[in-house]
């Protein structure tokens, strides 16, 4: 008789919350329950973004032992208040890995970033065999920013901190090519890692009927226009300033609408933008329910995705899955050679525009609206055709799940 393996999951944010890391992670830990595995998920009882939405302190989600911390996340709204919520979850997840009996493996992400670090010391006291999953990388990502120098103590800890997370994981999965050879130079990880694609989130994308009306589109009166949608995180690692110019240069156009959906660190300077400058072809939008999900993206006639110069490997802008698999072109504002430009150039879904081309990004939008109807489906039915093949939910999500069992000894064969 096979013996049931207990597997810890520690995420700050976990669904219902929007964050995007907490709803991959919820997907990975529904799918290890269903394999037959105990999963225990350790996440905050508040919303990451806003510490006033409040969570079950423990539910079953699709046979998930979900446990919500208190006291662990305080938001967004200032430094110190961000890394008490950081620490006070850290020391409850470490409590836990240490005294929970029977625990088989811990899986994390970067959420929050060090995470990894109760993680590593549980891998020292008890032997538990972690996985570690590289949503984004710091402090590189302090560091393309400028927020950190590489001389700074603070920089130099990290990193050694980063280091010693690697060598304690028994398996370490990367998002794409760019980011493994960051993680490669960190630490001789061989065949401990492993690339493997965020997925979109297919299960809860309920695409309208293409001939019934769009009830996103509706409330938001955006029937009868051409609609260039960036849906998801507003940060300083995704630069929007090119778009938003553009919607400057665009806005005597009664017949395009520039629609900003989600959060983030820098909603509040698109939003001070759009009031400055007075857009009235400018929307923006909160997150939308996971329910929504599908009518908010097929609203969209462009999505846009954006990667900031020195990103590449850093962060992985996981919007594009979720516009492909709803089936729309993709303009991207960012560099090449990038994980995003590598599936433009494999597929014929879409245009790339460098940062600062304000004239170039107004160029593309205007190529695509010109285009017509059956132009842009053909390059949605290419798209949707991509993630059948390379980055569906279901083969993707196993492929994670079979590795996990493997690296972390979840299975007796």
């Amino acid at each position: 008789m096979h013996r049931r393996h207990t597997l810890l999951i520690f995420s700050q944010t976990f669904v219902p919350d929007p964050a995007a890391v907490g709803q991959h992670v919820a997907d990975l830990a529904v799918a290890m329950a269903r394999r037959g595995h105990r999963v225990i998920v350790y996440a905050s009882a508040r919303g990451y973004e806003d510490p006033s939405q409040t969570y079950p302190r423990r539910e079953n989600l699709h046979g998930v032992e979900v446990r919500r911390l208190p006291m662990a996340s305080f938001g967004k709204s200032s430094i110190p208040l961000r890394v008490a919520g950081t620490f006070a979850f850290m020391f409850q997840c470490l409590l836990a890995g240490l005294f929970t009996p029977g625990v088989d493996g811990i899986f994390f992400s970067t959420s929050p970033p060090l995470i990894g670090v109760v993680a590593a010391i549980v891998r020292l006291v008890r032997g538990t065999p972690i996985a570690y999953w590289a949503m984004d990388l710091n402090p590189d990502q302090l560091l393309a920013l400028d927020k950190l120098q590489p001389h700074q103590w603070t920089a130099r800890f990290l990193e050694s901190v980063n280091r010693w997370i690697l060598r304690e994981s028994s398996l370490v999965i990367a998002l794409d090519r760019f980011m493994a050879d960051r993680l490669h130079t960190r630490s001789q990880l061989g065949s401990r890692l492993v690339i493997l694609p965020p997925w979109p989130h297919e299960e809860h994308i309920h695409l309208p009927d293409a001939d019934a009306p769009n009830s996103f589109r509706a409330r938001h009166g955006l029937d009868g226009k051409f609609v260039v949608m960036y849906s998801g995180n507003h940060s300083p690692s995704n630069p929007l300033t090119t778009l938003l110019e553009a919607a400057v240069r665009m806005r005597g156009d009664p017949e395009v609408r520039f629609l900003f959906v989600g959060g983030g660190s820098g909603k509040r300077e698109v939003e001070s933008f759009i009031r400055e400058h007075q857009l009235d072809n400018v929307v923006s939008l909160p997150y939308q329910p996971m329910s929504e999900l599908g009518q908010s993206l097929s609203a969209a006639d462009v999505h846009v995705v954006a990667l900031g110069n020195r990103m590449v490997g850093i962060v992985h802008p996981c919007k594009i899955y979720g516009a492909m698999t709803v089936g729309r072109p993709i303009l991207y504002l960012g560099p090449q050679p990038s994980h995003i430009s590598d599936i433009l150039d494999a597929h014929p879904i879409g245009r790339n525009v460098v940062h600062g081309d304000v004239d170039g990004a107004v160029a593309a939008i205007q190529s695509f609206r010109s285009a017509g109807r059956d132009a842009l489906r053909t390059m949605g039915a290419a798209a949707r055709t991509a993630v059948a093949h390379e980055f569906n939910q279901r083969t993707l999500r196993d492929r994670l799940c079979r590795q996990l069992e493997i690296s972390l000894r979840l299975t007796d064969d």
